[in-house]
């Protein structure tokens, strides 16, 4: 048997599994391996230091996959923001016919994506976003509930509302993401009306996920309440690991009044690379998921797709149709 969505085939992969963009792991070393398994690996854009150094990394993936796999690039407001245009030029001249596209203001790149026959997935925390992302022409939205690492948008709807919220309304193909990394979460994410999921923390938790093993190690020696809100009072809400960086930031902003200028020597991206390359799990900022508290262990990234898979399966095939009584 084989879980067949509009998912799959609107991105050619043989399981509806997709790996969120995510920043400092989105190189190559994840994405193939997904893509190889039968999910969608992506590459995370930003985390290459210059569009010359994606395209080289967009060659790199294609030595090591020849199945599909795309790029993601988030757009985010900044004093000095990055050359996006090129970064997204280096990805249509790569060849690339997948994007995942998030943050503020997409059209510009949606549209010269479309033009170039890139099918567009964005994310989006809100139903009302994922219903404009479909007006705005993408091929379908990823929505994030609250349970979700990195920004889970400021309404607080857990992926049990948020996810039939947006298939009720929204016609494109759906991925959901936040609080999934099992079987049990893609059968759930079916029946709520998704077309697949897409996973960011648990494939953190993986062989091939190129982060220190220390990380690896405290995601799955954490459970569900091992994450902390950041940036709640700058209205930027980040769900970050539990550790003591994370918790001085939430200490800082609880005084009230807090400015970013004030957490800004903590939550620094140099920090927290610095953190995950040496394996110091307690001074960086990590954006990590509540669903830590459903890891248990750390599989190569094919163990743990086919797992999701044959489990969901079951589910479906099984489990579920006991309940049902002629």
């Amino acid at each position: 048997m084989a879980i067949k969505t509009r998912i799959t085939e609107l991105l050619g992969i043989e399981h509806p599994i997709v790996q969120g963009g995510m920043q400092w792991v989105g190189y190559a070393e994840m994405a193939a391996p997904v893509s190889n398994a039968g999910g969608l690996g992506l590459l995370t854009a930003l985390t290459q230091p210059t569009p010359e150094d994606l395209a080289k990394e967009i060659q790199r993936t294609k030595d090591m996959t020849d199945k599909p796999f795309g790029v993601n690039l988030t757009i985010l407001p900044a004093i000095k923001p990055p050359p996006y245009a090129e970064y997204r030029q280096a990805i249509i001249e790569g060849g690339i016919k997948i994007v995942e596209t998030a943050g503020y203001k997409p059209q510009e790149h949606v549209d010269e994506f479309k033009k170039h026959g890139i099918k567009v997935i964005h994310k989006c925390t809100a139903v009302r976003h994922a219903l404009s992302a479909e007006r705005m022409g993408v091929d379908a939205i990823s929505i994030d509930g609250f349970e979700c690492a990195g920004h889970p948008g400021e309404d607080d709807i857990p992926g049990l509302i948020l996810i039939p919220a947006a298939a009720d309304k929204v016609k494109i193909p759906m991925l959901a993401s936040g609080g999934i990394g099992d079987g049990r979460g893609l059968a759930a994410a079916l029946a709520l009306g998704a077309d697949g999921i897409n996973m960011g923390t648990r494939f953190c938790v993986t062989k091939e996920a190129p982060i220190h093993e220390n990380f690896k190690k405290q995601m799955v020696e954490n459970d569900e309440r091992d994450t902390k809100l950041i940036f709640r009072t700058l209205h930027n809400t980040a769900r970050v690991m539990k550790n003591k960086v994370s918790e001085e930031v939430v200490a800082i902003e609880s005084k009230g009044g807090a400015k970013f200028e004030d957490v800004q020597h903590l939550v620094a991206g140099v920090r927290g690379r610095k953190a995950m390359e040496e394996g110091d799990a307690d001074d960086g900022i990590w954006s990590a998921g509540m669903i830590q508290g459903l890891i248990h262990d750390i599989p190569s990234v094919q163990e743990l797709i086919d797992r999701i898979v044959s489990d969901a399966e079951e589910i479906i095939k099984k489990r579920m149709s006991n309940f049902v009584v002629s």
